[in-house]
């Protein structure tokens, strides 16, 4: 069989233990899963009421240009429909860029501690990822990042924030960094937790789109929104980009029942506050433990938070696991001594904070 090379060693994405496994393992009644950044407060009631009511042919395919819902992103976002691409999540509209502008004779430029399908998708291609470190405080070192940039760069990814690390490179550092990256280079500003920022460090990015053609920003409605089963993400960027973009899409990428879904969830913007308010609540429960320990903390513009715990991470994964909670470990996120939790509801983070009390306070005895 003739596999491309460049596909030996590579691994599948691997997701996090589900919740049944761990209840089996253990012989646990409850458990309680803060891995992967999902929302615990769900997504919109409306969602649901609209599905129950919808009206949907099975046997059709579905809209393959997403209509109804490109129309409605735009109206929101105050764009055209044009510069809109969907996506099976915002993970294929990365595939996407990578298919279409990666190959072995380019290259792309990125974090090394970042969202992993940029480097694993330019793998695929055979394209070189040029891995930058990240800035002591977990944001990107766009100085660097310029530095790397050669004639043979195709692609720049910034992920802001941050994942895995929850940091926000400010927004003055990355307008002046789209000054000076030469045109003929895609920026993908991969804003998945877009709806989490509160820093002042933050302004809208959308407004230069029109200064910066080469900009494309993705983000999701697998996050606030609280659709991650319905794999709903989408591109917002020139319409000469989209236009390119395009044929790389696979028909009918998204389902008749995740394009409802998405746009009854994108009408409810009170939920989406709501989910903020307390998003913000729970984050500081984890501010607060981390002070009262003594423990370093990313400073975190999105729902999930990477501590350092200062001791082996997959230990206190595993621990933590026994005991019903389900985290992710920062070893296999390149930063062991860390784990990395998804930000609950109040009850859920205060019983993990009871369990990680015991475990930090039983290393420091």
């Amino acid at each position: 069989m003739k596999f491309k090379q460049q596909l030996k060693g590579l691994q599948a994405y691997k997701p996090g233990r589900t919740m049944d496994e761990v209840k089996k393992q253990f012989g646990l009644q409850e458990v309680i899963k803060l891995a992967s950044n999902e929302n615990p407060y769900g997504s919109s009631p409306k969602v649901r009421e609209a599905l129950t009511n919808a009206s949907l042919d099975f046997a059709l395919y579905p809209d393959g240009y997403a209509s109804s819902l490109r129309e409605a992103v735009a109206a929101h976002l105050s764009v055209k429909p044009e510069q809109l691409i969907f996506g099976n999540g915002s993970d294929e509209v990365i595939l996407l860029v990578t298919r279409a502008l990666l190959s072995p004779e380019v290259n792309s430029v990125g974090a090394d501690i970042t969202f992993s399908q940029y480097a694993h998708n330019a793998r695929i291609e055979g394209s070189p990822y040029i891995a930058v470190p990240l800035k002591e405080d977990g944001s990107h070192d766009l100085d660097a990042m310029l530095d790397q940039v050669t004639e043979e760069t195709a692609v720049v990814w910034i992920c802001n924030p941050n994942n895995p690390t929850g940091t926000l490179t400010p927004s003055k550092e990355i307008y002046t960094f789209l000054q000076k990256v030469p045109n003929d280079v895609l920026i993908v500003l991969d804003e998945a937790y877009y709806e989490y920022v509160s820093s002042e460090d933050y302004e809208e990015s959308l407004s230069w789109i029109q200064e910066f053609p080469n900009l494309l920003i993705l983000r999701t409605f697998s996050k606030a929104y609280g659709l991650a089963a319905f794999r709903v993400g989408y591109g917002v960027g020139s319409e000469e980009v989209v236009q390119q973009l395009e044929p790389t899409r696979e028909p009918f990428n998204n389902t008749s029942i995740s394009q409802v879904a998405a746009q009854v969830a994108l009408a409810d913007q009170q939920f989406i506050q709501q989910t903020v308010e307390q998003n913000e609540k729970g984050k500081q429960q984890y501010i607060e433990f981390c002070n009262e320990h003594k423990l370093r903390y990313y400073p975190t513009e999105t729902n999930f938070i990477l501590i350092d715990i200062e001791q082996d991470s997959d230990e206190a994964f595993h621990y933590l696991m026994s005991k019903g909670y389900i985290i992710r470990s920062g070893k296999s996120l390149g930063l062991p001594g860390t784990i990395r939790i998804t930000i609950g509801t109040k009850e859920q983070n205060e019983g993990l904070l009871r369990e990680l009390s015991h475990l930090v306070s039983k290393e420091k005895v």
